[in-house]
C-alpha cells in the first residue's frame, strides 16, 4: 500500500508523517509548495506519478475568524481543493480520507450530542466551506471515501487552542476563557489512530470521530494549567465579549458512538487523551 499525505506541516499531516514512519509504511508526504491541490492540472501529475493506494487530506484552512473576510481562500483549500482530490482518486480508484469540522452545525440542539443524522446549518464561512467540501466530494462519485467531522483539534503545531492559551499566559496573570462554547477537544493521535483502523477494515462514509466527553473552552483550559502546573487565574466569560467576526455554536459537541459500534472500539475522554499529550 502506497500512502499519500497531503498538508504535511500541519498538525495532522506531522501526527500522520511520524505514525506511518514508525511502522515503516511507504508514503509520499507533500507541502503546499510541493503540490498546488487548488490546480487539478498537478493533482492529476502527482496522482499520475505516484499511483498512491490511499489519499489522506490533511490540507486545511482553518482560520475561522479570518474565513470571514478570506472567504475565497478558505473555499479554495476546503471545497475547491476537496472536489479535485476526489476527481482524482475517482480517475485513479484511490480511497480517499478528508476531514471536516464540527462547525458545519448551528449549536440549537437541546436533546443530545450531534449525530452524523443531524441536519448541518453552518453559522460561518469557515463551516459553510468544510460543508461545500463534504457535498462536492459526495457529488464527484468517489466509490471508496471517509468524511471524518472533528472539533478542536490539537497536537504538534501552534494553529491549536493549547499552543495559544499557553502564549497568552506568559504574558498575562489573568485570563478570560468563555464558558459557553462547548465542544469536544480532540487530539491528532485519536484522529490518526481511528484513521487507521478505519483504513484496516475498509470502512467508507461520513463519520464523527472525536474524543469522548465534552467541555467548555474554560474547563479545557482549567484542566490544561491543572496538568501543566501553572498557576494563573482564569475568569469564565461569555464568548460574546470578544466581539470576534465569525459566529460560533455555543454547543457542536458530537457523539462518537457510530464509529465506535463501526469499528468495536473505545475511544478515550478528552480528558484521559490530554493527560497522556501533557505527560
Amino acid at each position: 500500500m502506497k500512502y499519500l499525505i497531503l498538508g504535511k506541516n500541519g498538525q495532522l499531516g506531522l501526527a500522520f508523517c511520524k505514525y506511518l514512519d514508525s511502522r515503516g509504511k511507504e508514503f509520499l508526504a507533500l507541502s503546499k509548495q510541493e503540490c498546488d491541490i487548488s490546480d487539478l492540472k498537478t493533482v492529476l501529475e502527482v496522482f499520475e506519478s505516484y499511483r498512491p493506494d490511499v489519499v489522506i487530506n490533511c490540507a486545511a484552512y482553518n482560520y475561522v475568524d479570518k474565513a470571514e473576510f478570506e472567504f475565497f481562500n478558505a473555499y479554495r483549500v476546503n471545497a475547491f481543493c476537496v472536489r479535485n482530490l476526489a476527481f482524482a482518486s475517482n480517475r485513479f480508484n484511490c480511497y480517499l480520507i478528508t476531514y471536516s469540522t464540527d462547525y458545519v452545525f448551528d449549536g440549537t440542539k437541546e436533546d443530545g450530542f450531534y449525530t452524523e443524522e443531524d441536519l448541518p446549518n453552518p453559522l460561518n464561512e469557515y463551516g459553510k466551506s468544510k460543508l461545500t467540501g463534504e457535498k462536492w466530494l459526495l457529488e464527484e462519485g468517489v466509490k471508496n471515501y471517509l468524511i471524518f467531522r472533528t472539533s478542536w483539534v490539537y497536537g504538534e503545531g501552534r494553529q491549536n487552542f493549547i499552543y495559544k492559551l499557553l502564549q497568552w499566559a506568559k504574558d498575562k496573570d489573568y485570563l478570560k476563557v468563555a464558558y459557553d462554547e462547548v465542544s469536544v477537544p480532540t487530539s491528532t493521535g485519536t484522529l490518526v489512530t481511528m484513521t487507521w483502523r478505519a483504513l484496516e477494515q475498509g470502512l467508507t462514509g461520513l463519520y464523527h470521530v472525536v474524543n469522548s466527553g465534552c467541555a467548555s473552552r474554560y474547563e479545557w483550559a482549567k484542566k490544561v494549567f491543572e496538568l501543566k502546573g501553572i498557576r494563573k487565574f482564569i475568569y469564565p466569560v461569555s464568548k460574546d465579549i470578544f466581539n470576534l467576526p465569525a459566529k460560533r455554536p455555543k454547543f457542536s459537541a458530537m457523539s462518537n458512538d457510530i464509529i465506535k459500534k463501526a469499528l468495536n472500539v473505545e475511544i478515550p475522554t478528552w480528558e484521559e487523551e490530554l493527560q497522556k499529550l501533557i505527560k
